[in-house]
């Protein structure tokens, strides 16, 4: 009993492990080349438009954030006068 456990153990361990649907290329060397390369260009804008997307919303984000922050301190501050 305790053989067949462990035989099916080893027949979907083996059938999970070495199902590899396709082999992917190595895209690690071309990504190197290209964050590499010097040309002038921040690192953190050379992915291209994605990264120039990513970066212009982080940069809005942060000034809305500092600005709403200045807001709420100022109105934190100097509270309304009750009438």
């Amino acid at each position: 009993m305790f053989r067949h456990l462990r035989t099916l153990q080893q027949v979907s361990r083996r059938t999970i492990s070495s199902s590899a649907p396709r082999q992917l290329e190595n895209k690690v060397p071309g990504k190197q080349k290209l964050f590499q390369e010097d040309n002038g260009m921040p690192v953190h804008l050379k992915g291209g438009v994605t990264d120039a997307l990513l970066y212009r919303a982080t940069m809005a984000l942060t000034v809305f954030g500092c600005g709403y922050v200045v807001y709420a301190l100022i109105n934190a501050a100097l509270p309304k006068k009750k009438a």
